[in-house]
């Protein structure tokens, strides 16, 4: 009976571990899942993205797909005025790669040392004293957000009429933080150890830019980045002067909101269009007049360092220096972007394989997850992998499945021990 018991144990644990690894191996590798179209043909996958567009927006959406560097395929669509190429979309977190740009623009001018505490270069605001010794908290672990930071934001803005909170009192305490989260920048594991997403570094970041620069933050990154690259419509603040076609944000009822404003305008506030994000992946790419990656905004080295892997999760590399790494690109590199996401239901994504300049770009309002959900089917129809932003949403399916599994076999075991103590009392 003892080695009957034992030899079900063992099947049931074997049968537990195969489960746990396919069910890991597919949320990975997606081998369950059909790409959106069946063929490498770029316009079909153009056609079949426009269409999901068109099907599920609730507002407005702005869709380019790139190809060697260059918009091949546009689409537009809205619930109520109509968006083109140059309408500013409000992109909440992708803000965070633009700004990655001026910070490294920064080190490429030479005053800024990636690996120097970052308190060294503040005067207006420090993070406050705690358990872990804050000079561990250096600008390429705020890049990559793993300089210990335990804030978890996440910011809401500020109503129309209500007035913006100052940036030192932000870093402190933000009024705005997203709900259930404290609010508060400031070091809450030891530097270096881990990836923890953290809209308070960046933040930080932007104070940094401020202190180092001598300007604004905005006034910085429009001269430094945005002229530079011809982003002529792209600003983090849309109150000093008419900017004009601006895309309504919509709710996932597809009801018109109000658009906040924010003191984190290097973690959440870029306002940009299609075309001027067109332009940002394309300077990740050589261009075709001889135009150099970087275009002269940042060396090309230094581009290349933004996508060196610089955190991990689960055994996968995930993040570069402002840079989100979703899923290997074939050749050694990976496909690299950012998305943003914020209330009521902003949504963006821009990714690049900047191996071969094919990329796509989706803005829009009005839908939680359309645009990270377009984008992640480019991902997989390029690559055959999940990306990153997909199995982190997939993250809730995959444990139901995994416990689901292990109830079965579990229930399976118990089943063949009783079956097995019922014969062993007839053979007594």
């Amino acid at each position: 009976m003892f080695k009957r018991v034992m030899g079900i144990a063992a099947g049931a644990v074997l049968l537990a571990g195969s489960w746990g690894f396919l069910v890991l191996m597919n949320t990975e590798n997606g081998w369950l899942r059909e790409p959106l179209v069946d063929t490498p043909d770029d316009k079909a996958f153009a056609d079949a993205a426009v269409s999901l567009i068109d099907r599920e927006s609730n507002g407005n959406a702005a869709f380019i797909l790139m190809k060697d560097g260059k918009p091949f395929v546009q689409h537009y669509t809205s619930a109520g005025t109509a968006v083109d190429g140059d309408t500013l979309f409000q992109v909440a977190s992708l803000s965070k790669w633009v700004t990655s740009w001026g910070v490294m623009r920064l080190v490429d001018q030479g005053k800024l040392d990636l690996d120097a505490p970052v308190s060294g270069y503040l005067t207006r605001w420090q993070l406050p004293e705690g358990d872990f010794d804050n000079n561990g908290v250096t600008v390429r672990r705020l890049l990559s957000h793993t300089a210990g930071l335990t804030d978890g934001l996440g910011y809401a803005g500020f109503a129309p009429g209500k007035p913006v909170q100052p940036l030192t009192e932000s870093l402190t305490k933000a009024a705005d933080a997203s709900p259930g989260k404290e609010g508060v920048v400031r070091v809450g594991i030891e530097p270096g150890t881990e990836w923890r997403y953290s809209g308070g570094g960046y933040t930080l970041l932007q104070l940094l830019i401020e202190e180092v620069s001598g300007q604004s933050f905005n006034d910085f990154m429009t001269e430094q980045v945005f002229a530079p690259l011809g982003m002529t419509r792209s600003t983090f603040l849309v109150d000093d002067g008419d900017v004009g076609n601006i895309a309504t944000i919509y709710n996932t009822a597809g009801e018109e909101t109000a658009m906040p404003r924010y003191t984190a305008l290097a973690a959440a506030s870029l306002y940009t269009s299609a075309n001027d994000m067109s332009k940002f992946l394309a300077a990740q790419y050589p261009g075709s007049n001889g135009e150099s990656v970087g275009r002269g905004v940042l060396k090309p080295e230094t581009v290349a360092e933004t996508y060196e892997p610089h955190a991990s999760s689960l055994g996968l590399d995930i993040w570069g220096l402002g840079a989100m790494l979703y899923a290997p690109n074939g050749t050694g590199g990976h496909i690299i972007g950012h998305d943003g996401n914020n209330e009521p239901a902003i949504n963006t994504a821009a990714r690049i394989n900047p191996e071969t300049g094919d990329g796509i770009i989706v803005l829009e309002t009005g839908n939680a997850l359309l645009a990270s959900n377009v984008a992640g089917e480019w991902v997989f129809w390029k690559t055959g992998k999940v990306d990153f932003i997909d199995q982190t949403v997939a993250a809730g399916s995959m444990i139901m499945s995994l416990l689901a599994g292990w109830a079965v076999i579990l229930i399976g075991a118990i089943w063949m021990f009783i079956r097995a103590y019922k014969r062993r009392k007839v053979a007594a």
